[in-house]
């Protein structure tokens, strides 16, 4: 039986005016021993190849990239996601050729 693909697709815009901020897309190919293959392509250019680990018990996916495309900066790029009840947390950190691993990005999200 071959391993799942989930289609993802994320967008941002400024609240106030709706104007669009960011755009990302790719799939994510979770296994049966917990591991997991996301490809993302943003719309700056950019394109992601992480791996990582999912825990369904704990509901939270750890990934780390493997390679950064198209990126005269950017050098790496982890992603962490986790459920609690009805509300979805991530963040992702981001290196660069002149700043080691930091915070770039962190969200929560609440379903309504």
């Amino acid at each position: 039986m071959p391993n799942p693909v989930i289609a993802y697709t994320q967008k941002t815009w400024k609240l106030a005016s709706g104007e669009p901020m960011h755009a990302e897309s790719g799939y994510w190919r979770p296994k049966m021993d917990g591991s997991i293959e996301v490809i993302i392509a943003q719309s700056t250019g950019l394109a992601e190849v992480q791996k990582g680990t999912y825990d369904a018990e704990k509901k939270i996916v750890k990934l780390q990239s493997e390679l950064v495309g198209n990126a005269s900066k950017v050098k790496e790029i982890t992603r962490v996601f986790e459920l609690n009840g009805s509300e979805l947390r991530y963040v992702i950190e981001m290196a660069t050729t002149t700043n080691d691993l930091q915070p770039h990005l962190r969200a929560m999200l609440k379903k309504i």
